[in-house]
């Protein structure tokens, strides 16, 4: 399995990625091109947690410009849009148009691993 280098306070400055990062960080790689998931969509439940690996994250081939607000708002404003319409996400003003780009499915919870 492919682990992203994540940055955080530690002697080498990279910790080990938990079983639940993986899994979000694996949920953003699953996005297609063209399409989109909310923060909720990678960690439901727990939104934030998605903004808080993404923002560790040091992987250059992570998606991250795919992970969107709920409503379709955009956290990195215009270079997270240039990269969303280079790849033909649909907009309605400002947000992204969430009834067509959001990928469909069910995300199952986060589950801490089996013991």
């Amino acid at each position: 399995a492919h682990l992203a280098r994540l940055r955080i306070a530690s002697h080498d400055g990279i910790c080990p990625v938990t079983h639940r990062e993986q899994t979000i960080l694996a949920r953003i790689r699953e996005i297609p091109e063209g399409f989109v998931r909310s923060y909720g969509d990678c960690s439901p439940g727990a939104p934030r947690m998605t903004g808080t690996v993404l923002s560790k994250s040091d992987d250059p081939g992570l998606p991250w410009w795919r992970v969107v607000r709920a409503d379709g708002s955009l956290a990195k404003a215009d270079r997270q849009r240039a990269l969303l319409e280079a790849e033909g996400v649909p907009f309605i003003g400002t947000r992204v148009d969430m009834g067509i780009a959001r990928v469909r499915g069910a995300v199952a919870p986060l589950d801490d691993p089996p013991t």
